[in-house]
């Protein structure tokens, strides 16, 4: 009986689920939210129960030991022993990892050289990783990284056409993200086609964050997020693509510094900078149905960024067998996956069953047997693979 627990830590946060790993059940799972403010909100979920708590949490290590007691407290654990694992989800591998790894001196050391790419996560994975092993230092410890999957990215994929001494010298090129999402849904979609030995498959992770990925024969050929998670489509809060000159034309002529653009760029931009509203899809659907022409701008622009990526990676895979829609927008707007269907149906050949894609649960096909092109819906479970991996490389 070995039990794993994968963790998420972010800048303020830190996301877990306990997995038993004989059958892959998840015995609890929560979020610590806030953490370094006296609102601090712990939610927990165990027994069909769910409980949410109010209090101060200072740092990273108290919010640690607040789970592992609670763990204790609910006799979820008899002993943190019993833990025998902990993966830490990653978000920035660089070049080093193309694949997940024991955590030692060195990979620390990595990860911490490449906290200039990924400044709000990177720091905050490491002070998770040291507040468990010091809580629980017999349980061994492995790195998951976001960026691992897309490592199989060719030259001429992830290089930009500016001077190659930037790349060399600076690491200036493209890493991409949501890899953990892009590996398990295109590997759960491969199972659903039959386990085929050719396959071309487009996964769309649609969420606050988003990112489409161009998956051939298993491997990552193409994704949309570049150097940072800025890149590639319209998010909640993000841009997305912009001509690069904006940003020289908003410090020159707006006034704005530096620092202000990147900001604007990342937290004020995407749906909730053209809406107006807000960055949630389903508040800007709802504004947009209920008459408010720049919430549906917002919304046509944001689905044809997304089918301007399909058609990309259409080309690029010689063909498409699947296209997978998954995270949050992906898996829970029917709406969002019909309207871009829709865009797609005269050129790919596309047709949605419209009871599966409204009234289906979990794992499933959308698309008619008419359609050219299988539509899926499979749920995310980056979790999952963390806890595979760590249970793979630790023996256990």
């Amino acid at each position: 009986m070995s039990k794993i627990i994968s963790v998420n830590a972010g800048s303020s946060s830190l996301k877990f689920q306990l997995f038993e790993m004989d059958d892959e059940t998840v015995i609890t799972s929560g979020v610590i939210e806030r953490i370094g403010l006296e609102d601090s909100i712990f939610t927990i979920k165990y027994n069909g129960e769910k409980d949410v708590t109010t209090l101060p949490i200072e740092n990273h290590k108290v919010a640690v030991q607040l789970l592992l007691d609670t763990l204790i407290k609910k006799e979820i654990v008899k002993d943190l022993d019993e833990i025998k694992g902990v993966g830490h989800r990653v978000v920035q591998g660089g070049a080093y990892f193309d694949q997940s790894v024991i955590i030692d001196d060195d990979v620390v050391a990595k990860i911490d050289e490449l906290k200039s790419l990924a400044p709000l996560h990177n720091p905050a994975h490491l002070t998770g990783y040291y507040a468990f092993k010091e809580a629980i230092p017999n349980a061994g410890a492995v790195a998951v990284f976001d960026t691992a999957f897309h490592q199989t990215l060719e030259p001429k994929s992830y290089i930009y056409p500016i001077p190659y001494k930037y790349y060399v010298e600076n690491k200036v090129r493209k890493y991409g993200a949501h890899g953990t999402s892009h590996f398990y849904v295109s590997s759960r979609c491969r199972e659903m086609m039959g386990n085929p030995e050719h396959s071309r498959i487009i996964v769309a992770h649609l969420g606050a964050g988003g990112s489409l990925t161009a998956v051939k024969d298993g491997k990552s050929i193409n994704t949309s997020m570049g150097f940072t998670p800025l890149a590639g489509i319209m998010m909640g809060t993000r841009s997305g693509d912009v001509d690069p000159s904006v940003i020289d034309y908003l410090i020159e002529e707006v006034g704005l510094d530096m620092k202000e653009v990147i900001k604007m760029l990342n937290k004020e931009s995407g749906l909730l900078g053209v809406s107006g509203v807000s960055s949630d899809f389903r508040d800007v659907q709802e504004a947009a149905a209920n008459g408010n022409e720049r919430a549906q701008l917002a919304l046509d622009i944001f689905f044809r960024r997304v089918i301007a990526y399909i058609g990309r990676y259409f080309i690029a895979l010689g063909g498409v067998d699947a296209i997978c829609f998954t995270a949050g927008i992906g898996e829970n707007s029917f709406f969002a996956r019909k309207e871009i269907c829709n865009l797609l149906a005269e050129a790919l050949g596309i047709e949605i069953d419209d009871d599966a894609n409204v009234n289906g649960k979990g794992d499933r096909l959308i698309s008619t047997p008419n359609s050219k092109v299988k539509v899926y819906v499979i749920p995310t479970n980056e979790e999952l693979v963390i806890a595979r991996d760590t249970k793979r490389l630790l023996n256990l």
